[in-house]
């Protein structure tokens, strides 16, 4: 690995190199080297998610005078796995991670746990190394710089509880959800779920897990009503 090409990617020299090698090492790849001096990264992992929560909850704070349930939302669109792993990619990690050929083949679902996983991993090993504040400058850098996305995306809004609020306000009804369809390995799975307001199916969403379906139909619902 070339460790000096990942530090010029995230913006810091490390004083302790192995720190940052430590972030990229994935469980799996110590099964096929066990003679590998370092080990997964799962502890820093553990470190950098805490780490990151509270500086995106320190900025959303000090920024927007939302109550606590908008701010809740905002700060789980901006550290969901699926913003940490599209981040991740940005920055280039998937390049430097450490993993099983098995993992290494995997580019589906299981690829952006690790993704996100390996970006949680670097910044406890920033923690670690540089301390509290170079972790608040590369999350505010790569992190917070996303703020913009998430309100303009309006990403902070979760589509199921919008539409069952429409719903029991304009129809009187809670709306329920059904499987259509599934289908692929236990691995990858994916599915095809209806939103209906009792027998009415108003929309279908598709998502490699239930509750992604189940946002996606929701989202769709909100347009077929106009309830956007």
């Amino acid at each position: 690995m070339e460790i000096e090409n990942l530090e010029k990617k995230i913006g810091i020299k490390f004083k302790n190199k192995d720190l940052l090698k430590q972030a990229m090492v994935h469980r799996s790849y110590l099964n096929e080297n066990r003679d590998f001096e370092l080990d997964h990264n799962e502890r820093m992992e553990f470190l950098g998610d805490a780490v990151l929560e509270l500086i995106v909850t320190e900025y959303l704070y000090n920024n927007f005078s939302n109550p606590e349930g908008e701010l809740t939302n905002y700060r789980a669109a901006l550290v969901n796995g699926k913003m940490l792993a599209k981040i991740s990619k940005e920055i280039g990690l998937d390049d430097y991670l450490l993993m099983s050929r098995g993992e290494t083949k995997d580019l589906g679902k299981a690829r952006q746990y690790l993704l996100a996983n390996a970006l949680e991993a670097v910044i406890g090993a920033i923690y670690l190394d540089q301390g509290y504040k170079k972790s608040e400058k590369f999350i505010s850098n790569c992190v917070l710089s996303k703020m913009k996305y998430v309100l303009d995306e309006k990403l902070y809004q979760d589509p199921k509880s919008k539409f069952q609020e429409e719903a029991q306000e304009k129809a009187g009804v809670t709306p329920i959800y059904k499987v259509i369809k599934e289908w692929g390995p236990d691995h990858d799975r994916n599915f095809v779920i209806g939103i209906y307001l009792e027998n009415e199916k108003i929309a279908e969403g598709e998502g490699t897990s239930k509750q992604a379906a189940q946002r996606n139909a929701a989202k769709k619902g909100l347009e077929v009503k106009g309830w956007e």
